[in-house]
């Protein structure tokens, strides 16, 4: 008799068959059965077509999916790594919005990447700006309706959000300049279609530049015709130097447009793995995006649950995983992902994210709301009535109460 784990391992990998009366057994109790387990022939699996072994084994759940997915769900997987980088002197970005990844409706992703002195240019959005540094150094500077100007030095870790209309801009510090992701709360919303000052400026009539600004309009005479979007300027003084300068006799805003994680209490409740959260209640500006980055273990696994109030975008940091997604239907899907890859999670599917490599995994999951919700699995039959649990389950009811409660988030290895 194979165990379940021993099913499991074939059926990843695609190297078991076995009989007819096993394959009705096991995996998807629709007919007909699925995964590469239930096929008798051997030759079932085999794809002697072209292919690009590459791509291939980087994402072994497509091509040999479990035997319990079933359906046709929309596909959960997109990647930065796919997607051209628009290259200009001082940095680049590329990113992935609805337009590219149809499931996506509330939330659109960018990578971005400025040398030290890179300038995004000054600029605002119709969406909401939600960042998370993965490498170096920036210095942001963004202004609130009321006047108040805000700037600050962001590192790897941590995080800025500007609402939207808050006019703001980044520049790469030294040594190295920065690396980041940004979400835009709405599916739609590309970087490269954004409200440029260059733009504006030099499509206004220098009259009515000169009228505004109180100058003579020979002021104007060199202002560039096409925008910058990014550009290479010098690498920026000292911070108190510049915010002195900045922000004159203005007034700080109430809250801060930047959230270091590392200062976020860990929402897991068992030894494997850390859950660090940013949401309104602890970044208070943060009124439409929570976050949380996670940290799982090797062998560890982010434990079955959902998220009634929001859908979740994910943005995969290091280490690999796996993620399985349930909806009704039944439809499941089952996906890998890697550095650089990008997940999605509508509202109410079930889903799982399991480290499948050798090293810690993390990667930080997105939700247009301003408070993360979460609903365990474990934790709802934890607190149902054993019995009735069960009778649904065929399962040992002394059994039910202890299972893992809802601070169990990530389950050891």
């Amino acid at each position: 008799m194979l165990s379940r784990r021993d099913l499991l391992a074939a059926s990843a990998m695609g190297a078991m068959t076995v009989s007819a009366a096993s394959a009705g057994s096991y995996g998807n109790p629709d007919e007909p059965p699925q995964g590469a387990i239930n096929a008798k022939n051997p030759r079932s699996v085999a794809d002697p077509g072209p292919q690009d072994p590459a791509i291939r084994d980087q994402l072994p759940s497509a091509f040999s999916p479990p035997p319990t997915d079933v359906g046709g769900m929309p596909q959960i997987w997109s990647s930065f790594n796919t997607v051209q980088r628009r290259i200009q002197n001082g940095g680049w970005a590329r990113q992935v919005t609805q337009a590219d990844f149809a499931i996506s409706t509330t939330i659109s992703g960018v990578n971005m990447r400025l040398t030290a002195g890179g300038i995004r240019e000054l600029h605002w959005h119709q969406a909401a700006e939600w960042a998370y540094m993965t490498y170096g150094n920036c210095r942001i500077t963004v202004i609130d309706p009321t006047g108040r100007p805000y700037v600050a030095d962001v590192k790897e870790g941590d995080i800025w959000y500007f609402p939207a209309g808050y006019p703001h801009s980044l520049q790469g510090l030294g040594p190295d300049g920065c690396e980041f992701v940004i979400c835009f709360d709405d599916g739609a919303a590309s970087e490269f279609n954004t409200l440029l000052v260059t733009d504006w400026f030099a499509h206004t009539p220098p009259s009515v530049l000169a009228h505004n600004f109180g100058v003579p309009t020979e002021t104007f005479a060199k202002i560039p015709l096409n925008n910058r979007w990014i550009f290479q300027g010098k690498v920026p003084g000292d911070l108190p130097v510049v915010r002195k300068a900045m922000t004159g006799k203005a007034e700080t805003p109430p809250q801060p447009f930047t959230f270091s994680l590392a200062s976020s209490p860990n929402l897991n409740g068992t030894k494997s793995g850390t859950l660090q959260l940013a949401d309104s209640s602890n970044f208070k500006v943060s009124t439409t995006i929570a976050a949380v980055v996670q940290t799982i273990p090797p062998g560890a696994m982010r434990s079955m649950h959902w998220h009634p109030n929001a859908d979740e975008w994910q943005y995969y940091i290091k280490g690999k995983a796996r993620m399985g997604v349930f909806n009704t239907g039944p439809h499941v899907l089952t996906m890998d992902f890697n550095p650089g890859d990008i997940g999605y999670v509508p509202r109410n599917y079930g889903h799982y994210v399991q480290n499948i490599g050798d090293t810690d995994m993390q990667f930080f999951a997105v939700f247009r709301t301003s408070d993360f919700q979460e609903i365990s699995l474990s934790d709802w039959l934890k607190h149902s009535p054993a019995e009735m649990v069960a009778e649904h389950l065929n399962v040992d009811p002394t059994m039910v109460p202890n299972w893992p409660g809802l601070n169990a988030r990530i389950a050891p290895d």
